[in-house]
């Protein structure tokens, strides 16, 4: 039987693949580093779409300087429109710019609230984040169980930071049982340097693993190390 030409174009046009639109193409070209494009592209979303992920970039793209002026409180403003959308990247970035007072009067009520968003959707940035403000009491109360909870979310997502953190709580028996193995894996696991974070974090892991090492016996040791290579997950997730 021959389908009528109309509905024949319909059926072929449903097997192509979409073609890219100029949020795809700024995405693709942020993540490129063609940030003058990504700019071109994506301000016009941001702007007159209110497309939360295009703001997202945008505001990554002033707070870094990237493709437009540095300027921490434009960053925010555009976080927000994006956060309020219930983006996620954006509501973790907005988090910790209120925990530091970045480009915004420091405000750790605020920053709780924002890495909350982000951190129940997911984005292992806003869960390292309200990981370490429940460690801390700060803008939530201190709640050594749901940091470790909210670490072990993050450092299962390659989250350097939480991996650090995770193994500290374990090492300590902090909102864990205390566990010397799970704090060498998780340290072993931290030093690896997947860019996403200043040196000094990566640098603090492998002081926090070698003092680990000549506090527990060899064996001890061994058992982390095959932990550690039995942990088969990316360790960059979040992005430039």
């Amino acid at each position: 039987m021959r389908l009528p030409i109309s509905l024949s174009l319909v059926l072929l046009a449903a097997a192509l693949p979409a073609a890219a639109g100029p949020l795809e193409d700024g995405i693709a070209a942020y993540n490129a580093k063609n940030f003058d494009k990504a700019v071109e592209l994506l301000q016009p979303l941001a702007e007159k779409n209110n497309d939360p992920q295009a703001q997202e970039k945008i505001g990554r793209m002033y707070h870094r300087g990237k493709g437009l002026p540095k300027d921490a409180a434009k960053a925010a403003e555009w976080y927000l429109k994006a956060a309020e959308q219930g983006d996620a990247p954006a509501a973790a970035r907005l988090g910790s710019m209120y925990w530091i007072g970045d480009g915004v009067a420091r405000d750790p009520e605020q920053a709780a609230k924002w890495y909350a968003l982000g951190a129940a959707k997911g984005n292992p940035l806003a869960q390292v984040g309200i990981g370490y403000m429940s460690m801390q009491g700060s803008g939530t109360p201190v709640d050594f169980k749901a940091a470790a909870d909210w670490f072990t979310k993050s450092a299962e997502q390659g989250d350097a930071s939480a991996m650090l953190a995770l193994g500290t709580l374990y090492e300590l028996g902090k909102g864990v049982p205390k566990d010397v193995v799970q704090a060498y894996k998780w340290y072993a696991l931290a030093t690896v340097d997947d860019g996403e974070y200043e040196q000094e974090v990566f640098d603090r892991a492998r002081r926090s693993r070698d003092d680990l090492t000549r506090k527990i016996t060899p064996a001890q040791v061994e058992e982390g190390e095959r932990e550690a290579r039995k942990w088969k997950r990316p360790l960059k997730l979040s992005g430039p």
